[in-house]
């Protein structure tokens, strides 16, 4: 069993790596924003041929909504939104992954937003790009968490999220993505296949002072709930 689940990675990998190679060599030669995002939706698509997973979405990407903030545990999560969601996806990464060579041309191109949270005076730039990113009707997607979770609890929100929708007046909807990491778990090399759930929220409201953390909270919830369903099953 050990031996086809890493036969099932070594795939999943070199399949993986290669496709970017492919998408890195396309963004050379395009321009064009709309042409760079069906790209990338095509090469999101494609994923689904290498990990051997099928999406099961609950709920509905509310139209309104300018930012969606996301539970994060797998290189998975990117690769499924990017899939579905119907509108231009603008990803907030940490900095240090623009600095990676394989990932520079695919943030650089397609105009991601890369933070650089040990300088608290990037946050202007962020804030003038982000202005620009949802004035060409694309919505930010961000994980609040700031890195993985490697438990079943959601980590502690980071405040970017907070201050990007106060200072641009954003309308956001919580994505919940359950227990990606049992389908792709990059860390360990495992690749399992499956149905990977994707539950839309409501849209937050924002007025509230503690709609952060209280996010997290009706979002840890619902996860929680949602095992729960599975071991019943």
């Amino acid at each position: 069993m050990k031996i086809c689940k890493k036969i099932k990675a070594l795939y999943f990998w070199f399949f993986f790596i290669f496709s970017i190679l492919i998408v890195v060599c396309c963004f050379c030669f395009v321009k064009s924003q709309n042409i760079l995002w069906k790209i990338r939706r095509i090469w999101a698509k494609f994923q689904k041929f290498t990990i051997f997973y099928k999406t099961e979405l609950v709920g509905k990407f509310n139209p309104n909504a300018n930012m969606i903030l996301m539970n994060h545990q797998s290189t998975l999560d990117i690769i499924a939104l990017e899939g579905l969601y119907p509108k231009n996806l603008c990803w907030v990464a940490k900095k240090e992954l623009g600095e990676i060579p394989l990932f520079k041309i695919t943030i650089k191109k397609p105009k991601l937003l890369c933070i650089d949270r040990k300088n608290p005076r990037d946050l202007v730039r962020v804030l003038k790009e982000a202005k620009e990113r949802l004035n060409e009707n694309r919505v930010l997607a961000i994980f609040p968490e700031g890195t993985r979770s490697k438990t079943e609890k959601m980590l502690k929100f980071q405040s970017g999220a907070k201050v990007l929708t106060e200072k641009l007046n954003l309308k956001v909807q919580p994505i919940l993505i359950v227990d990606s990491a049992k389908i792709l778990d990059t860390k360990s090399f495992n690749v399992n296949g499956g149905i990977l759930k994707i539950i839309c929220m409501d849209l937050v409201d924002t007025s509230d002072e503690r709609w952060l953390e209280n996010t997290r909270k009706k979002m840890q919830e619902v996860l929680e709930q949602e095992r729960m369903k599975q071991c019943l099953i």
